[in-house]
């Protein structure tokens, strides 16, 4: 692959955000791409926004991505989604956990959550994969493989299915959650 891919990652503090990232980056590393990540905290041990950024291709220079050149963004807490838009591609991919995580400012009641997040979204993007991967991960016994759905859902809407993500997630993730995050990858992939 000549072409640079470029992916932001974005959500909330402990959604897994960093270990969807981490497992992306593995398996591009070992099937040869050239591969740089970013992360950015914020504050993200109090529920706010934490994002990363992953770049994959023949040769990478730089982890960041500027706004406007992202070709998927994945959106691990649906109004993440709307904060992320600029930097969406025209013609990217927005792949959105249905999933409302109240910031602190909308618990005490100086803001309101965004209204009909979902069709604002549907509004402005075109390529958009909206599933619940909160419930879809609940069902299966844990909402924290809630990131692993995604990233499944991420690798079908890049088509990256040559690299073997079972292995990558069973060397990356608790052995006790192996065979859940397994599971929580191929659901991802078939939402």
């Amino acid at each position: 692959m000549k072409d640079v891919k470029s992916i932001l990652f974005i959500g909330v503090g402990g959604q897994g955000t960093i270990l969807a990232s981490k497992i992306l980056s593995e398996g591009l590393l070992r099937h040869g791409y050239d591969v740089k990540m970013s992360e950015v905290h914020g504050m993200a041990q109090r529920g706010g926004s934490v994002t990363t950024q992953v770049r994959f291709g023949e040769k990478v220079y730089s982890p960041l991505i500027e706004e406007g050149k992202a070709d998927v963004v994945v959106a691990f807490e649906k109004s993440e989604a709307l904060r992320a838009l600029p930097f969406l591609k025209e013609g990217g991919h927005l792949v959105v956990n249905e999933y409302e995580i109240h910031p602190v400012p909308v618990l005490i009641g100086e803001e309101k959550y965004p209204e009909d997040v979902i069709g604002e979204l549907k509004k402005r993007v075109e390529k958009l994969v909206v599933l619940n991967a909160a419930n879809i991960a609940e069902e299966l016994g844990n909402i924290k493989a809630q990131n692993v759905v995604l990233l499944g859902a991420l690798l079908k809407a890049l088509d990256l299915r040559e690299i073997d993500w079972e292995e990558v997630v069973s060397t990356l993730v608790p052995k006790k959650a192996v065979e859940l995050n397994k599971k929580a990858l191929k659901l991802g992939m078939e939402a």
